[in-house]
């Protein structure tokens, strides 16, 4: 399995390694964070919700100023220290006792997360060829699939058995993931840290085709929601199929993220090409959305069959239009701003995100059927206005470079 997984020799495989360490320590975290912050911590319902809410927002807002730190600083310097800084960060929550040392502690956790993945992405830029970032992408993802997998294994273990010493133990695991990470990023090659004056400080901000592409970009990856949250309680209250089919559901888009990520990256060698894969892979969420729409009021075996069959869908819509975004917001961005181009990136997901779940629950869950179609619909225009979002950014990025050229 890892063979399959890793890529070839070189910057590639260390950096996918390097992933598949700090993700299997995530995959732990984010499977007991909640329950250890409600049972061992004492919050209450409201005071996690408002201390995950407040931690977001602060990732939201810092998320541009800490991949510019990348492209200033170094995006080598700032991923080790980032991930060194993590280690402690998270063995303190052996010792938060409330809310407030809950929220500062995750707070800055959060903070350093984001640092650590902006400047990831821009030593993905320096340190791999341009016709090769999907693929090594494609590598990540598959790889992050299946060493989260494992990490939310061994989360059930301690939820499993319950007892305070199993909850510290999967503390002090994660915060050496974190550790065994920052200190393997010494084995990455070094990127230089770029000058200030090769550009203004947060010219991301007007890049109107690139913020354009974050935002609908942003919207069509909420897609990711629909499995975790949407469609449980979709199954619950719609469907005659068993509540087990949500877990079979999710089980199918891992195993088929894993096994065709890579492939999903066939075919794509530039942005106009990345485009037309994110419209391709939108056109399947959107025909997966329809699927899901009709297991009301069916059978149980034909609901399960559609369930099944939306999934799959989904999965390929998925892996597709990731595979576009990735080389979209690589190569739309400058070389010299890589670090703040990809902390806007992330910043279209995290938006939506915030408002998808509430949208998403009082659309399909209120509205029955036509919610799946409204949200079909949605997903289809936004995967077909791609093509002409990046065409522009296209124009742009060619007018600024003559522009440099000539100056």
């Amino acid at each position: 399995m890892l063979t399959r997984i890793l890529p070839p020799p070189g910057h590639a495989r260390m950096l996918t390694f390097i992933t598949m360490v700090m993700s299997l320590g995530q995959g732990l975290w984010m499977a007991i964070n909640a329950i250890y912050a409600v049972m061992m911590v004492r919050l209450t319902p409201s005071q996690l919700g408002i201390s995950v809410g407040i931690a977001a927002a602060l990732v939201l807002v810092s998320s541009i100023p800490l991949g510019h730190l990348a492209d200033r600083a170094g995006p080598r310097t700032v991923q080790m220290w980032s991930f060194l800084s993590l280690a402690p960060l998270t063995a303190a929550l052996l010792f938060v006792d409330g809310f407030w040392s809950y929220l500062i502690v995750t707070s800055v956790q959060g903070l350093a997360y984001r640092a650590g993945n902006n400047a990831r992405k821009a030593m993905i830029a320096a340190n791999v060829p341009r016709s090769d970032r999907a693929r090594v992408m494609a590598y990540i993802r598959a790889a992050i699939n299946v060493t989260m997998a494992i990490g939310a294994c061994l989360s059930g273990l301690t939820l499993a058995w319950g007892e305070r010493v199993g909850y510290q133990g999967a503390i002090l695991f994660t915060a050496l993931c974190f550790l065994a990470t920052g200190l393997l990023t010494l084995k990455e090659a070094p990127v230089p840290p770029v000058p200030a004056a090769a550009g203004a400080a947060f010219a991301v901000l007007r890049d109107v085709p690139f913020l354009m592409f974050t935002a609908v970009d942003g919207l069509l990856v909420t897609h990711a929601l629909l499995l975790d949250i949407v469609l449980p309680l979709w199954v619950i209250h719609h469907t005659d199929a068993p509540l087990w089919m949500s877990s079979v559901i999710l089980l199918i888009n891992t195993a088929f993220v894993v096994a065709f990520q890579i492939r999903a990256t066939r075919g794509i060698d530039d942005p106009k090409s990345a485009s037309w894969a994110s419209l391709q892979g939108a056109g399947c969420v959107a025909t997966a959305c329809l699927m899901f729409a009709m297991t009301s009021g069916t059978g149980l075996l034909l609901a399960c069959a559609l369930l099944v069959v939306g999934a799959l869908l989904h999965a390929l819509g998925e892996i597709r239009q990731a595979a576009g975004s990735w080389t979209i917001a690589f190569d739309l961005a400058p070389d010299h701003a890589q670090g703040q181009y990809q902390g806007t990136y992330k910043m279209g997901g995290d938006i939506g995100k915030i408002f998808a779940p509430a949208v998403f629950t009082w659309l399909i869950i209120g509205q029955g059927a036509i919610g799946w179609i409204v949200l079909a619909v949605s997903y289809a225009v936004l995967g077909a206005v791609m093509p002409a979002v990046v065409a522009r950014g296209l124009r742009s990025r060619a007018t600024a470079e003559a522009a440099t050229a000539t100056a």
